[in-house]
């Protein structure tokens, strides 16, 4: 993509999800994400009600008054996007593609962060670690991160959720919010995605198109498998091959939803034929109560 045009695409994809952040998700994304725990801020003098055991007995003995520590959350988290470069998210057949779906969520989460004075990191993987931007703040960040979004060319085309899962284990060793963003066309994940989300807070949110899960009649027609290369001839006015295809859907789902509800992982589904901000602001509300 030619400088220029990446530019201008930066400055939409810029616009548009910081004006989804600040207007929709400010409140939501702070109540959704606690910080990392309690920080002391200040002592002050001692009020009727207040818990003994945070009386200062230095201050107290200093002023000859009882005076009692204050303390506040701390809010700065880290935060890093696990972003699926694979390639079967060159796909889409109605409001957008996967992929550009995916860029436009993790902007939105990108802007959430840093409006609340977050670092952001971003793993790419497919079936290997395509690239990692260690966690940062500033929106200059941000605006890297969403040009490798647009323009980043993955070398690999399959999909690696446990390597990318064990990757981000090892390089962030302080405990950060996880956001796994991918169309989750992958299998034996269950075991890394269960240690991670003990040590860090996961989140799952898998982009599809509705074409994956029913294709139409439309004949005969040469389909490509978009991660492995491969090509087929297709009979779609086949029940039976629309049949199998769509039970296979049925049964990777049922298995998604087991493996995040056995780690505990919240699992946010989003298809390409509808907005994306109900769903997260849903998936918000839902940790918040």
């Amino acid at each position: 993509m030619e400088t220029k045009e990446l530019i201008k695409k930066v400055r939409k994809i810029e616009i548009k999800t910081r004006g989804i952040s600040n207007q929709v998700f400010a409140g939501n994304y702070q109540s959704a994400f606690k910080g990392r725990g309690m920080a002391f801020t200040e002592v002050r003098e001692y009020q009727f009600g207040d818990d003994i055991r945070s009386i200062d007995w230095n201050v107290t003995a200093r002023f000859n008054h009882p005076y009692v520590k204050v303390f506040e959350e701390e809010r700065e988290l880290t935060v890093m996007l696990i972003i699926d470069v694979s390639g079967s998210n060159e796909f889409g057949t109605r409001r957008q593609l996967k992929e550009e779906m995916i860029t436009e969520i993790s902007a939105v989460l990108a802007f959430s962060a840093i409006n609340n004075n977050d670092k952001v990191g971003v793993i790419f993987f497919s079936s290997t670690i395509e690239k990692f931007i260690p966690p940062k703040k500033g929106t200059t960040h941000i605006l890297r991160i969403i040009r490798e979004l647009l323009d980043f060319k993955p070398e690999h085309q399959g999909t690696d959720i446990s390597g990318a899962l064990k990757y981000m284990r090892n390089v962030i060793k302080k405990k950060s919010v996880a956001f796994l963003i991918s169309d989750m066309q992958d299998k034996g994940f269950e075991d890394a995605l269960s240690i991670v989300a003990k040590k860090h807070d996961l989140v799952g949110i898998r982009v599809y198109d509705p074409l994956e899960r029913e294709i139409p009649s439309v004949g005969l027609v040469r389909m490509r498998d978009a991660e492995s290369g491969q090509m087929i001839w297709a009979d779609t006015s086949s029940k039976s091959f629309r049949d199998n295809l769509n039970n296979w859907q049925i049964q990777h789902e049922k298995f998604l939803k087991n493996a995040f509800t056995r780690a505990s992982v919240d699992l946010t589904t989003i298809s390409t034929d509808q907005d994306y901000v109900p769903p997260l602001i849903e998936l918000f509300k839902r940790r918040i109560n």
